[in-house]
């Protein structure tokens, strides 16, 4: 079981009493995708909370600030404040993270340019917006070139000066431990494999279906998905990916 406390004022799940082996074991932050804010990703990625404390792991949910729909910048910023209270709570040096769809692209800002690279053991990102996706695109095309006014749309759109600078130079910088999990079947992130990233010999890229012909996963689902579970545990215990492909 899993049950809502505060780290200093932002809404995190997390154990009430460590379980076994966390000690030994670094936090894990599950950074929302958008329209996820602290209320609803509370409850959204409440399973996936209550796995990895299954597995041993004290783990808090970062909602993103405005739903996700703000600057960028900001909600990576405000993970970066939620971490530092996270490593304080727990006493721990570094997390890991966990980052869904837009909580990848916010998770590798902060990692990039606010000190997270010296925070973080490894980011795990589902369906992220790594190099933009064209259905951000068509947003702005619909909205008359400003992505009807929503910021964050703007800054995932592919080609947009945001992750022009984010991805500029080494895509996986520092020694944090990068795994990326894209799925055919999304229809979010177009094309998935914009949710992966360049390989300097710290990135692992995971077509789902490259292991799991036959295993549907979606860009909402993924972060639910038993297959993909499979595939965060052993990312964050360093393995090579070996899908399992009949997890519930």
């Amino acid at each position: 079981m899993v049950s809502v406390c505060s780290v200093a004022g932002l809404g995190a799940v997390g154990a009430v009493a460590s379980p076994a082996g966390a000690a030994t074991k670094d936090p894990v932050v599950i950074v929302a995708g958008t329209f996820a804010g602290q209320g609803l990703a509370s409850v959204y990625y409440a399973p996936l909370a209550a796995r990895l404390h299954a597995d041993g792991y004290q783990a808090f949910i970062f909602g993103l600030p405005d739903s996700g729909l703000g600057d960028a910048r900001d909600a990576a910023a405000a993970l970066n404040a939620f971490v530092d209270n996270v490593r304080t709570q727990t006493g721990a040096a570094k997390v890991d993270l966990i980052g869904h769809s837009q909580g990848g692209m916010v998770s590798r800002y902060y990692i990039k340019y606010l000190g997270g690279v010296n925070e973080v053991d490894s980011l795990i990102d589902l369906a992220a917006v790594n190099y933009g996706t064209a259905v951000a695109n068509l947003a702005k095309l619909l909205g008359l070139g400003n992505c009807i006014g929503v910021v964050s749309c703007q800054q995932m759109s592919i080609g947009s000066q945001f992750l022009a600078d984010l991805n500029a130079g080494d895509d996986t910088i520092g020694n944090v431990s990068y795994t990326n999990f894209g799925t055919v079947n999304d229809t979010v992130i177009v094309p998935y494999t914009n949710s992966f990233l360049n390989n300097d010999g710290n990135n692992t890229n995971v077509t789902i279906q490259s292991q799991c012909w036959l295993r549907y996963v979606d860009h909402v689902s993924i972060a639910l998905d038993g297959t993909v579970y499979s595939g965060i545990q052993d990312a964050l215990a360093h393995r090579a990916i070996n899908l399992n492909c009949f997890a519930l």
